[in-house]
């Protein structure tokens, strides 16, 4: 592997020692393993025999990725993937310190990597991904995309590095017919849900509007895995006519379509390997990833953590309460640049709010003036904001619900003690 990639990994791992035990800076060993050996990633991934899976779009990366990641496991495969959501270049990098040798080998038949919309192109062609799965095209970070037709122009370079096939989600507007717009011959397979599930939702897939153009309507494709039935944080799925019924890590049709994404990534990377019956096995016994429908126990009392990444994680995520929750709590940073999306969202799911904090808590206690939701108090301190919220009587169901942005995420977990990011555990 050369001088440069063991220093790497010396150095990169005594950064990573000292990142854990100060609770953060997942990306920083990686930074420093990237700064020694400019071609780390590509010099300890290409050498994994069965190549690999890149996962991307707007919204479930990680939960889809971690997905995939046990469908394989429970066939038998040893997966390396980039377990806390870091997919960055920095963050995968991260992900190779913690489990490559000294001397720069990973022991793992196949990588699945989740890989950040805006690095994807270039990341791809470092890689050389075998398969991609692409997920959703949403409304996200208008700060830096601009518009949806950005981010699809970026996953049509993705999808373009795929060697051996292409995995779509049929009820995207623009993954439909994305197949037919990029040349090259490789494998296409999609996933997608039921008509009738799709109607059935408040706001569909979410999915972002498509204009100007003549293109395959959403849905109008035939899928290997399709969403049948939805539950209380389960779904069926259909893998090629057999039905099998999976668990969810939260509740939501956008989850059952991320176990969807995943059940038809693996089909297509098995073949004739693939079991659907492990589908089920293997979901079953999955640990949620962090912040994404994380239920964290704080002093006899259940959390919820909703994220609000985007404005279509946001409304899904409200989409999918079973009941108007009995205490919420919300937090929003500059981690948002620009959060007037809020404007677009149906908050009618919320009765109320109790606390709202961090450093953009007034734009939405304005927003939610002028939805007509009370709101309990506005405190900019974060700490003081928490203490108040978690001081409150138990409600009725034994769960309160946290709806946070990423970074407010990131830091409300370290607040409260979770500061493990791979594989969980309060600190």
């Amino acid at each position: 592997m050369g001088v440069r990639t063991s220093a790497a990994v010396a150095v990169g791992r005594a950064v990573r020692v000292a990142a854990r035990l100060r609770g953060g800076g997942s990306a920083i060993p990686g930074t420093v393993a990237l700064r020694i050996a400019p071609r780390f990633l590509e010099d300890t991934i290409s050498a994994i025999p069965r190549g690999v899976v890149a996962v991307s779009g707007s919204n479930g990366k990680s939960t889809t990725t971690n997905m995939l990641a046990a469908i394989l496991r429970e066939h038998g495969l040893k997966v390396f993937t980039n377990p806390s959501g870091g997919n960055l270049p920095q963050g995968i990098a991260s992900s190779v310190l913690s489990q490559v040798s000294v001397g720069g080998r990973l022991d793992a038949d196949i990588a699945i990597l989740e890989v950040d919309e805006g690095y994807g192109p270039k990341l791809a062609k470092l890689l050389k991904p075998r398969t991609v799965l692409l997920l959703n095209i949403q409304i996200d970070q208008l700060n830096r995309y601009h518009e949806p037709d950005r981010v699809v122009r970026m996953l049509e370079q993705v999808a373009l590095t795929a060697t051996t096939s292409l995995i779509l989600n049929r009820d995207d507007n623009h993954l439909v017919d994305l197949d037919t717009r990029i040349p090259g011959s490789r494998e296409v397979s999609f996933f997608g849900a039921s008509p009738e599930l799709i109607s059935g939702a408040a706001h569909g897939v979410a999915s972002a509007d498509r204009f100007g153009d003549v293109h395959a309507e959403a849905g109008g494709r035939e899928a290997a895995v399709t969403v049948t039935a939805l539950g209380d944080s389960s779904a069926t799925l259909s893998v090629d006519g057999t039905q099998i019924e999976v668990r969810l890590p939260a509740r939501g049709l956008h989850y059952a379509l991320d176990a969807a994404g995943a059940a038809a990534t693996a089909r297509s990377v098995l073949g004739a390997d693939f079991r659907p019956e492990k589908v089920t096995a293997a979901l079953g016994g999955l640990s949620t990833v962090y912040g994404r429908g994380e239920l964290l126990e704080v002093g006899g009392e259940s959390i919820e953590i909703i994220m609000m990444k985007n404005p279509a994680s946001l409304q899904l995520n409200l989409d999918s309460l079973a009941t108007e929750p009995e205490q919420v709590f919300m937090a929003i940073d500059e981690g948002t640049p620009d959060p007037s999306w809020i404007y677009d969202i149906d908050l009618s799911a919320l009765s109320h709010v109790d606390v709202i904090t961090g450093s953009k808590a007034w734009q939405f206690a304005v927003r939610l003036g002028y939805a007509g939701i009370p709101v309990g108090s506005v405190d900019l301190d974060v700490r003081a904001a928490l203490r108040q919220f978690l001081a409150l009587p138990r409600p009725t169901n034994g769960r309160k619900t946290m709806i946070l942005n990423y970074e407010q995420m990131m830091g409300i977990r370290k607040i409260l003690g979770f500061k493990e990011l791979e594989g969980g555990g309060q600190a």
